[in-house]
């Protein structure tokens, strides 16, 4: 039995076992709890039941949730037949866990937001991305590929881009290149000002990212004299984390 892609739910299986073992091999020993996203045919899957851990996998497909049942039988009731977006991720284990997964790029970037939703639980995620989403979340400041992602989750997370994978290396092969990031949270276990103002100064700057702070956040009222610092003379994609903190607490009103 095979498993057809689906373009609709943006499979691109990955047909390289040196890379699927690397993958595996790029999760640290921090937590016993594994959650799998989208395990295809388990190219992962059948690296990650040879490791000490507390392993659940979750699949949309119905196909793949057959073909998993079929050829990996270990996992019995550890297989979730579920839209992982409509999960609730506090429900799965009793603490903390770790992601791992060749991600649909279809939906990728809510893959990481959900990570964020659930931060204090999700401690690592080790994935497959498109190569540009890739790298606009490893992006440092002063990069073009730093952005609204970039800082979101940096914010509480540490991230390291690990290596690019080739259009050949799936099946079908992608239209782009694939890079595998690790993820891991940081410190911070809540911003030093409110989230929801950081988060509306964030993509209210790079909303208009050509233009100077001084222009991009004209909406925002500013406490006395803020308004002269020398910050809103930069771009966005010049500031760090803490500098965009540092503006969300000067925001009155």
């Amino acid at each position: 039995m095979k498993v057809t892609p689906k373009k609709r739910l943006g499979q691109h299986f990955l047909n390289d076992e040196k890379i699927a073992s690397d993958i595996v091999s790029a999760l640290s020993d921090k937590n016993r709890n594994i959650l799998e996203i989208g395990a295809g045919m388990g190219v992962l899957t059948k690296y990650l039941l040879q490791k000490d851990i507390n392993l659940k996998v979750v699949e949309i497909d119905e196909e793949s949730v057959e073909y998993l049942n079929l050829h990996y039988p270990a996992l019995e009731k550890n297989l979730l037949a579920d839209d992982f977006l409509k999960l609730e991720l506090d429900e799965i284990f009793d603490g903390e866990m770790s992601i791992i997964g060749n991600f649909p790029y279809n939906i990728s970037t809510q893959i990481i937001f959900k990570m964020l939703d659930y931060k204090d639980i999700v401690t690592e995620m080790v994935g497959m991305f498109q190569k540009e989403v890739a790298e606009r979340l490893a992006a440092k400041p002063g990069s073009k590929s730093y952005g609204i992602t970039s800082v979101l989750v940096q914010a509480f997370y540490d991230i390291e881009y690990l290596f690019t994978v080739d259009e050949n290396k799936f099946t079908p092969p992608p239209k782009v290149k694939s890079a595998v990031i690790r993820i891991v949270k940081n410190n911070q276990k809540k911003l030093n000002c409110d989230e929801a103002v950081f988060k509306k100064v964030v993509k209210t700057a790079f909303n208009q990212r050509r233009k100077t702070l001084r222009n991009s956040l004209k909406p925002f009222n500013f406490k006395e004299g803020f308004a002269s610092h020398e910050i809103f003379s930069l771009r966005p994609e010049q500031l760090t984390v803490q500098q965009f903190e540092e503006i969300s607490n000067a925001i009155i009103g």
